[in-house]
């Protein structure tokens, strides 16, 4: 996938694929204790291999949104293409419905944390991040 693919980032790539060896595994772990962190159970697109990929998310209007700072990466794709996934979340299990990116200025009532994340980057590198949105499934 080569940069342009994937949409505006924050984060240079070097950082996600040493993010993803390093830090995810711990993240994994810890999600369960930290507020807005979960993990998100999809499965890939090619190869149908389960993954297991921690976000830090945030609630809004009947739904769940990821800041993509990496871009459009390889977990939002194969949601996208499944059309759903589980996400695990303060203990709890949360099937995600509709999933889309959208731009993050065309969302109503965007909350204060990813408001203030996606203008800053905005203000620094003058690119305007997009998120992963999907309703929440009733149970």
């Amino acid at each position: 996938m080569t940069q342009a693919d994937r949409g505006p980032q924050f984060f240079p790539t070097w950082f996600g694929r040493w993010q993803s060896r390093y830090m995810n595994p711990v993240a994994r772990r810890l999600s369960r204790y930290l507020p807005t962190f979960a993990v998100i159970e999809h499965r890939g697109r090619k190869s149908g291999k389960p993954y297991e990929t921690p976000v830090n998310t945030f609630s809004f209007d009947g739904g769940l949104g990821v800041v993509l700072g990496h871009g459009t990466t390889d977990w939002a794709r194969n949601v996208l293409a499944a059309g759903d996934a589980q996400l695990r979340r303060r203990g709890r299990s949360i099937r995600l419905v509709n999933p889309r990116i959208v731009d993050s200025d065309t969302v109503a009532r965007l909350p204060l944390v990813p408001r203030t994340e996606t203008g800053l980057v905005h203000a620094i590198t003058g690119k305007r991040l997009r998120l992963f949105v999907a309703d929440i499934a009733p149970s």
